[in-house]
């Protein structure tokens, strides 16, 4: 019997030459790569075509550019979820899709799955490693569990109580702050600015019992000094995001704090401290509060890359492999879950109609076993700082209408400014 060879197979050349023979096994190798890439690619193209997606601006940029981080790009972002309110698919490019989640219904399969089947998309969230490390936020796995485990103790509900001193006292040091500008006729402020520095020191006082002295200047300059803050930021960013947009819709709705049915606290002879057991009887507030991250939540978006094929509810597959986008933002402006989702209404918290609503309608603070495990922490401290500056001050709007600005945590583009008078 004749036996097979190379040389058989026209293959001589190769067979005297093992750099040839190594480029062909290199040579089949790719052609095998791109076969199963291009394979998978039209899978998952025809698996997407149940959701829909708004006109490409090009086939080369795909939907790059459709919705910028700006004033434009939100309101462009919030016609697309009344266009589509379950979801749609975008291109990033002409071969990379993303599905963008904004109904509690769908985001219910990719948010509660685990942190095996749903995990943070590496891609997106490396962007951000040379500056937050390996922290809670961007690691996984275990190491993500150990964060987590060691993280908790530090804002366990039951830990607030020591920290309402601290709380009272960075506020305290901000409004005397306040009450200097004032006097001296600078009574225009910018209040992100303002409330991100007196958020950064109680943070550090409350995690790391270290006092910053950040809010001794406008500014802290200082490279030591801001090294003890470099892995905290998104932390007391998201705070202070929430606390100016709320100070400045109470600014533009005063009713709501004249309302026989607000509690929004009214001066009395000393407002000097808020203590926990003020912030209970204080519903009214923290419905203003919840309506205010409702319509500017401090982080807009959540990305999640999914490990395996993720069934929603209608019946549609999830491909294995997709970045899922969960439009926070998206969510809380959808129509089909928020009747005048522009419209700023606390009411809309009420205990009884909360009754009637998914609770992944709101998720300002995220949800799932990845939540964000300082939000009893940050809620607190915003009621502190608002039940306290609204006792101290009126707080009144600018001339200058605020323009969103997402990037990481929901900001105003050129600054979130306010009036502040302080109360006799």
């Amino acid at each position: 019997m004749s036996q097979l060879s190379l040389s058989s197979l026209g293959l001589g050349p190769v067979a005297a030459s093992p750099w040839l023979l190594l480029l062909l096994v290199g040579a089949s190798w790719l052609l095998a790569h791109v076969l199963a890439w291009t394979y998978t690619f039209y899978d998952n193209r025809r698996r997407l075509q149940c959701f829909p997606q708004p006109p490409k601006r090009n086939w080369f940029w795909g939907h790059m550019g459709l919705v910028p981080p700006t004033e434009q790009g939100m309101r462009v972002l919030t016609q697309l979820v009344a266009t589509h309110p379950q979801g749609f698919k975008v291109w990033m490019g002409p071969i990379t899709p993303l599905l963008s989640l904004c109904h509690p219904d769908i985001i219910r399969s990719v948010i509660n799955a685990s942190a095996a089947i749903a995990p943070k998309d590496k891609f997106f969230y490396s962007f951000l490693k040379p500056w937050l490390g390996d922290g809670l936020l961007l690691s996984a796995g275990d190491k993500w569990s150990r964060h987590r485990r060691m993280l908790t103790p530090a804002f366990h509900f039951n830990i607030l109580k020591p920290y309402m001193k601290i709380f009272n006292e960075s506020v305290n040091i901000m409004h005397a702050k306040w009450q200097r500008l004032a006097s001296e006729g600078n009574a225009r402020l910018d209040m992100f600015e303002h409330i991100s520095l007196m958020t950064l020191d109680s943070l550090q006082k409350c995690v790391f019992s270290f006092d910053s002295h950040s809010e001794d200047a406008f500014l802290q300059n200082d490279p030591e000094n801001r090294c003890h803050s470099s892995s905290l930021p998104l932390t007391h960013d998201t705070t202070a995001s929430g606390l100016s947009w709320v100070l400045y819709h109470l600014a533009k709705h005063p009713a709501y704090t004249r309302s026989p049915a607000a509690d929004v606290p009214r001066p009395r002879p000393s407002p000097k401290d808020a203590h926990r057991d003020d912030l209970a009887q204080l519903p009214f507030l923290t419905m203003c509060v919840k309506e205010s991250l409702r319509l500017h939540p401090p982080v807009p978006v959540i990305s999640r890359r999914v490990t395996q094929d993720i069934v929603v509810p209608d019946g549609r597959v999830i491909p294995k492999g997709m970045i899922c986008l969960i439009s926070v933002f998206g969510t809380h402006h959808n129509p089909a879950v928020w009747p005048d989702p522009e419209v700023y209404d606390p009411f809309r918290f009420d205990p009884e109609n909360v009754k009637e609503r998914s609770p992944l309608a709101f998720i300002p603070f995220s949800a799932g076993p990845r939540n964000c495990i300082g939000q009893a922490f940050a809620m607190a401290e915003m009621k502190v700082v608002l039940a306290l500056t609204l006792l101290r001050f009126r707080v009144l709007l600018d001339h200058t209408e605020p323009r969103r600005k997402p990037e990481l945590v929901m900001r105003a583009e050129g600054g979130l400014w306010l009036r502040v008078e302080p109360r006799s």
